[in-house]
């Protein structure tokens, strides 16, 4: 009898952890950005981000892989990956950070939220500290992400002969991630 009540007490202690540390998953986030300058267009976009968030303590973490990103020239793609991301080098960017006002966020309740994030942003092989704002919506049991911010590509050590006349040398980065 003791050892029912045991397994019993176990399952609804473990039952406890998880809900208390609810993990929000997807693999379909989007990244997109925009570093065009009057003599260009440059922008991409890239559907397949992995991304998860714990709501207990706000830990967040991006990845995606840099030959991700799609262009609607596919010149600009190949010059992209091969020239300045270095992407067969470099395969993949990420941001592994914690939102610092995730108690402000009631999980339970509908409504979008302003949050801020820190962390460290790794892109190019490069690893730099970064205060990040954007919201977050509670809508049902969905969640969506959605933050915009610029990055200077000298901080990633990403040159280049066109950065400052056909590429902007600050890069636009947008994040729309609806978690499950």
């Amino acid at each position: 009898m003791k050892k029912k009540y045991l397994t019993v007490a176990c399952v609804v202690f473990i039952a406890g952890i998880t809900h208390a540390q609810k993990l929000f998953s997807t693999k379909t986030g989007q990244i997109s950005f925009y570093a065009g300058t009057p003599l260009e267009d440059v922008r991409a976009i890239n559907n397949e981000t992995d991304s998860k968030m714990l709501q207990k303590n706000g830990q967040i973490i991006f990845s995606v892989l840099v030959k991700g990103f799609v262009f609607a020239n596919a010149l600009m793609q190949d010059h992209f990956n091969e020239n300045y991301m270095e992407s067969t080098k470099f395969p993949k960017a990420d941001f592994k950070g914690f939102i610092t006002n995730i108690n402000a966020v009631d999980f339970d309740k509908d409504g979008i939220y302003n949050i801020s994030a820190g962390g460290d942003l790794t892109i190019h092989g490069i690893t730099q500290k970064v205060n990040l704002n954007g919201t977050l919506e509670v809508k049902g049991d969905n969640i969506i992400l959605l933050s915009k911010f610029k990055i200077a590509l000298k901080d990633f050590d990403v040159t280049g002969n066109y950065i400052g006349t056909k590429i902007a040398p600050e890069v636009e980065i947008t994040v729309n991630c609806k978690y499950e």
